[in-house]
């Protein structure tokens, strides 16, 4: 049987299949690093800051060219760009295990998010594409979304095995032989399904630009760890930083024949909503996975392994949240879900954050603020994506969904800068002179990072406040179901996937 006779009858399992392990991967490894940071600041002698990159280097290439990857998919070929994603994902993991250096490592990881924002938008649209039934297309969503829901939390636990049972570099190697497999499959299994391209054009430099701009922020705001944020160096890079995103501003508004990101979106009321919480839950999501990690090792002595299975209440209790929130949403409304599940998040952060102290025993004062952290995070994703979508135009709907994740990302990203550069502060006050003296010091640098990633929370149930009500929200149904359709898949992408 020749390759392109397999692939017209290859089955539609096999097509989620290959869909559902590369959003896996492209997810777990925003997290998997997180319990080997210790191990690789001792191998590669990784500065404090040089730490927070590991992490927010592969963060940002995502987000600033997970729109472009979507389009990149639309317009080349969405099997062509999940190839190309996937090897370039695939080669930079090992690039970035066989490590010398800690300037290696982060520009392999730098690499490895460029290859995950071309590979994970054609994830989607691969299966929306495969899967025309309703039925079968939400099935198939469902299990994408789960997927997805479940990497982050998944990664913690599969890095601190890796990295106990094996080495730090393990975190990035286990990629390879997925990867090759994954690659396989999709030879045999993924037709080429494309739009038409008359007319169509890449925004490559509006990508590269809030890229190289998000950059300059994070890379200002960590850099006051040694330079007061009065100096010049702090104040010239963070001005780089706004230039290079006002420059941003002007591309997608003034000279994109195609912008990236239309402007004119963000008129919708829910949609701007929907991105500041997610914003918000982005900070709280990596805030909590950094420092928790650090402090389990770090204070509380833990092995990689113990450490990874202490975070695994937190993923179950997401993944529960996750699936009660997609049956709550309809009875309660987006609106109020998005007050609930901020807000029990925000209680399980604080409630660490004010009790939490050196030496304390994972049972009786951790385990509780992370079941109730996880649960709200799980109930806030589902109305979160429903709010972004609602109201919007058809064509725009596709849209609508890639800027949540975008946003979510960028909020991860300079909200770890920030929280790192308070605990960095607090712990150094403490002028720590003994074993126990430094261990409550971090503790204490710690603490206030929750806090912080609490009190970002408690801004995503004040921003819930400003949406509509659900008197509102059926005004807007109806107005939208008398427009008509001009891109009706892209409303069905959007909305499958918010319901599962």
């Amino acid at each position: 049987m020749s390759l392109r006779t397999a692939m017209r009858t290859a089955p539609a399992w096999a097509t989620l299949v290959v869909c559902c392990v590369a959003q896996f991967m492209v997810v777990l490894d925003v997290t998997i690093v997180n319990v080997a940071l210790p191990q690789m600041r001792q191998d590669l002698g990784l500065s404090v800051n040089s730490q927070q990159w590991v992490v927010n280097a592969y963060t940002l290439t995502f987000a600033g060219f997970l729109m472009l990857g979507g389009r990149a998919a639309d317009l080349f070929g969405r099997r062509r760009i999940f190839m190309i994603g996937l090897v370039i994902f695939t080669v930079c993991s090992l690039v970035g295990g066989v490590a010398q250096s800690s300037g290696w490592l982060i520009g392999a990881r730098a690499a490895q998010g460029l290859g995950g924002a071309v590979l994970a938008p054609a994830t989607l649209s691969l299966l929306t594409s495969r899967f025309t039934d309703p039925h079968a297309r939400r099935r198939a969503l469902g299990a994408w979304a789960t997927t997805a829901a479940s990497g982050a939390a998944v990664g913690v636990l599969a890095g601190g095995v890796l990295t106990d049972l094996l080495d730090w570099r393990w975190v990035l190697f286990v990629n390879v032989p997925i990867g090759i497999a994954v690659l396989v499959l999709a030879m045999l299994s993924l037709s080429e399904s494309r739009l038409n391209r008359t007319g169509q054009r890449l925004d490559v430099l509006g990508a590269t630009t809030v890229t190289l701009g998000l950059a300059a922020v994070v890379y200002g705001i960590v850099g006051t760890d040694t330079n007061s944020w009065g100096s010049a160096r702090t104040i010239g890079v963070l001005a780089a930083g706004a230039v290079l995103l006002a420059a941003f501003a002007v591309i997608e508004t003034r000279i994109a024949g195609q912008p990236l990101v239309p402007f004119s979106i963000f008129k919708m009321r829910s949609l701007s909503v929907a991105n500041g919480v997610a914003v918000t839950i982005g900070m709280a999501l990596f805030g909590a996975y950094f420092f928790l990690s650090l402090y389990l090792q770090q204070v509380a002595g833990y092995s990689p392994l113990r450490a990874g299975l202490a975070f695994l209440p937190v993923g179950l209790s997401t993944f529960l949240g996750s699936l009660i929130g997609t049956r709550v949403v309809h009875h309660i409304g987006y609106r109020r879900q998005l007050l609930l599940g901020p807000a029990l998040s925000a209680a399980g952060l604080i409630w660490m954050a004010t009790t939490l102290q050196a030496g304390d025993a994972y049972l009786p004062h951790i385990l509780g603020p992370l079941i109730l952290f996880g649960l709200g995070v799980g109930l806030s994703f589902v109305p979160m994506t429903l709010a972004a979508t609602h109201g919007m135009p058809p064509h725009q709907a596709g849209l609508a969904s890639g800027l949540i994740n975008t946003t979510r990302q960028v909020g991860g990203a300079v909200g770890l800068a920030v929280m790192a550069t308070f605990a960095s502060s607090v712990s150094r006050g403490h002028h720590p002179t003994g074993p126990q003296s430094v261990a409550t010091a971090l503790t204490a640098g710690y603490d206030r990072a929750f806090l912080i990633a609490g009190l970002a929370l408690v801004v995503a149930v004040v921003l819930a406040l400003a949406l509509p009500s659900a008197a509102q929200q059926r005004a807007n149904e109806q107005a939208v179901s008398e427009q008509p359709s001009q891109q009706p898949q892209a409303r069905v992408t959007a909305d499958a996937l918010a319901e599962d």
